[in-house]
């Protein structure tokens, strides 16, 4: 059976659908490359919802046709400096980008642990790149978890930077910034 996915904008009565998502995402599908430690500090703190994606209607839903559950996956864009991270992380720059010099910020790519591995990711990650397109933007950035790394390179994203992002238990999560140009 065919599964089809319908993509919309998230609206704040999605918020808590979305936490729970992430959540589940991150704690089944990131756990060989991450400890339980960096899991448990990043969970509701780096790998969480950007609730400012959704203010700027910039913060997407992949809901499934059939099947369950219905709200599959979720991933947005950002024309403001923050390059990854959610609400609790503490780092926002919330100053606007200028898409003839800077590029957009590929953000919060999660998909629920059931529709994993069937092209959800790419649908997600494809329809972010042309709305932030259609925005003016002909650069994109991302703060990568490692589970998304070879992902995103096969998009045609390249690596630039290994940083560690602390959380609040005192560990740091390993992301990679990946870039990518029209």
């Amino acid at each position: 059976m065919s599964v089809e996915f319908l993509l919309r904008t998230a609206t704040v009565a999605d918020i808590p659908a979305l936490n729970e998502l992430i959540e589940a995402s991150v704690r089944q599908l990131q756990k060989d490359d991450y400890t339980p430690e960096q899991i448990n500090g990043a969970v509701g703190h780096t790998l969480s919802l950007d609730t400012q994606l959704i203010a700027d209607q910039t913060y997407f839903i992949a809901e499934a046709t059939s099947g369950q559950p219905r709200l599959a996956g979720c991933g947005g864009w950002s024309n403001r400096k923050t390059l990854c991270g959610g609400d609790g992380a503490g780092n926002r720059e919330m100053s606007l980008l200028d898409p003839a010099t800077d590029a957009a910020k590929i953000r919060g790519i999660y998909v629920h642990p059931a529709w994993a591995r069937r092209g959800l990711g790419s649908l997600i990650l494809k329809h972010c790149e042309t709305a932030a397109e259609n925005a003016g933007f002909r650069r994109f950035e991302m703060g990568s978890t490692l589970t998304g790394v070879p992902l995103y390179s096969l998009k045609g994203y390249r690596e630039c930077e290994n940083m560690g992002l602390p959380l609040p238990n005192g560990t740091s999560l390993p992301v990679v910034r990946m870039v990518k140009d029209l």
